[in-house]
């Protein structure tokens, strides 16, 4: 490929919109272009990348028995209303019409249409267990769409879903393919990758996993253990209770005090002279039928929205509370409560005691509240954010830590959610029909582009892995109007060419800057210089675009030294 036929731009400027880095060099680069929000068009240094990383994935999900098909993008609402799922998802689902009016919807996901494409084949327990998958483009109406392919409304994806007699047979096939991403993401050049235990969300299903690039500027939270290895999404992570409270707090009475004017926990604790921790507080929320739900939890804690959702099975929104609600903002509290609302207790209450909470009267609240005492009947489960420094859930020891990182694959165990809802069956061996169990698994191509140049940049441009960079060989000829630089320049294009490997070929008549300027943005990991200068002495400058090598070869042995290095380099990448 000739550079000087490449359509796009390269510049130096820093695109003001552009917030992460990778999404600026990716524009500055010429590898994308803007065309609404969250939807790019991709010049042809991202279209070689994305199909690069797309060849990874149908190598590592062929090698698990994977089976590639193709669903359609736009499917029938009927499949949605099947499983539910319509009405269920909310607006990021692109729902349409036909000219007959039929409904439609813009894929997102295909579990549905997986189902479908099976439901007649796997009637019988001889087929099973096997695996489907797809490299499609999808579309999701993301409100929060930003950093160019990391969080998108049109993207492509790679999502596989296999069938199996038995939950124990999907576990082992769910390792399977745990260790086929690890292989996909350390074939792609990127390293600072870890495996957390996740909320399954829409997606239903108990067990599922995110592998997540860890990164500053992520925009998921992780809890990680540095002691025993325990990796959770902080929607996932469970939050442990405390040790329960001595016997001196537990003796304490339950007292009235005025707190005239005071309704926030701080305030309260303040006046009272207490520790948050030595406080609780209440958490009102509504749910969609406007029925009020009242979450206690210890007052130094931070509600886990997504573990509230998972509880209720039901979508909740911050409360607006009216005089009729028989609640009253700032003085609420588990004693003496009558308003009719569900009442919810998290885990950090469990056995506490010696604390402060509202009284259910304007302007007091209670101290000395002892939860066993004077809350008998509460049932506590875990609602709660875990924390930095907190007890890690796995083994014990305070030392969790908190990082950011971009979601960059996925893998749920579904269950039966699909097949039961959709009327899947097949017979077993005694006659007897039963639903199948299934499992997916998913993995965003452009946003694993734009986590490897997150994670391989320097201020100039990008430095991809050779496994998945746009060319192996960036070939810069230097005043190429010197008649012997041009000649062997040409040469060692033909011949690097021959020998199999991709070169991006820059003979323009631009300064030395400009050139390399360009092939920065570009990326290529291996380049090689040839000018007058070096032509005197018989050489041309082979390096690395990370600056790990750096040499002169003879311009007899260039092409040997290129194919070499090119070869070492794909090697490093290798399995």
């Amino acid at each position: 490929m000739k550079l000087d036929k490449l359509v796009g731009e390269r510049f130096k400027e820093r695109p003001a919109d552009c917030v992460i880095d990778s999404h600026a060099l990716m524009v500055r680069g010429g590898y994308m272009k803007y065309v609404a929000n969250g939807i790019y068009s991709q010049y042809m240094p991202l279209k070689r990348i994305m199909r690069k990383i797309e060849q990874i994935i149908r190598e590592e999900m062929d090698a698990v028995d994977g089976q590639e098909v193709l669903f359609p993008v736009v499917l029938p609402g009927s499949l949605w209303e099947e499983s539910g799922r319509y009405e269920s998802v909310g607006s990021e689902l692109l729902r349409m019409k036909d000219r007959n009016g039929s409904p439609l919807v813009l894929g997102m996901t295909h579990e549905e249409a997986a189902v479908q494409l099976v439901r007649e084949y796997g009637g019988s327990y001889t087929r099973y267990p096997f695996m489907v998958y797809q490299i499609q483009t999808k579309f999701r109406d993301e409100p929060r769409a930003r950093g160019g392919l990391i969080r998108v409304r049109e993207f492509t994806m790679k999502d596989a879903y296999s069938f199996h007699t038995s939950q124990e047979d999907l576990e082992a096939y769910y390792k399977e393919c745990f260790r086929a991403y690890e292989r996909v993401y350390k074939r792609a050049g990127l390293k600072n990758v870890v495996a957390v235990a996740s909320d399954s969300g829409m997606m239903g299903g108990n067990i599922s996993h995110e592998f997540m690039f860890v990164t500053p500027v992520g925009e998921d939270s992780l809890a990680l253990c540095p002691q025993c290895g325990y990796r959770a999404n902080m929607e996932a992570a469970e939050c442990v209770a405390p040790a329960p409270a001595s016997d001196g707090e537990k003796s304490r009475a339950l007292g009235k005090v005025p707190t005239p004017g005071m309704q926030t926990i701080e305030e309260v604790c303040n006046f009272l002279n207490l520790p948050k921790e030595k406080s609780c507080k209440a958490v009102i929320y509504q749910k969609d039928d406007e029925r009020y739900v009242v979450l206690f939890i210890r007052g130094d804690l931070e509600i886990n929205e997504t573990k509230l959702i998972n509880f209720l099975k039901a979508t909740v929104r911050t409360a607006v509370i009216t005089e009729d609600s028989g609640l009253l903002a700032g003085y609420i509290g588990p004693v003496n409560l009558k308003a009719g609302c569900e009442v919810l207790y998290d885990r950090s209450l469990q056995g506490a005691a010696g604390l402060c909470c509202g009284a259910n009267e304007v302007n007091y609240h209670f101290t000395g509240l002892n939860m066993e005492r004077d809350c008998p009947g509460a049932v506590f489960n875990d609602f709660a954010k875990i924390r930095e420094g907190d007890a890690c859930p796995q083994c014990g020891e305070h030392a969790i830590t908190l990082e950011r990182g971009i979601e960059i694959g996925n893998i749920f165990q579904l269950g039966t959610k699909y097949t039961k809802a959709m009327g899947m069956h097949y017979l077993d061996s005694e006659g007897n029909q039963q639903l199948p169990v299934m499992g997916c698994y998913g993995i965003g191509v452009g946003r694993l582009a734009a986590s490897v140049c997150e994670e391989s940049h320097d201020n100039f441009g990008p430095i991809w892995p050779i496994s998945i960079a746009p060319w192996q060989v960036h070939l810069c000829c230097l005043r190429a109007d010197d008649g012997e630089a041009k000649a062997f320049a040409d040469s060692l294009y033909k011949d690097l060419q021959a020998r199999g490997m991709e070169v991006i070929y820059d003979d323009r008549l631009l300064s030395a800057g400009v050139m390399f300027s360009d092939a920065d943005l570009l990326g290529v990991p291996v380049r090689v210089v040839v000018s007058p200068r070096n032509m005197k002495d018989g050489c041309c400058e082979i390096s690395t675009r990370d600056k790990s090598v750096s040499m002169k070869a003879p311009v007899a042995e260039a092409a040997d030294e290129v194919e070499a290095l090119v070869k070492k380099l794909s090697g490093e990448l290798t399995i």
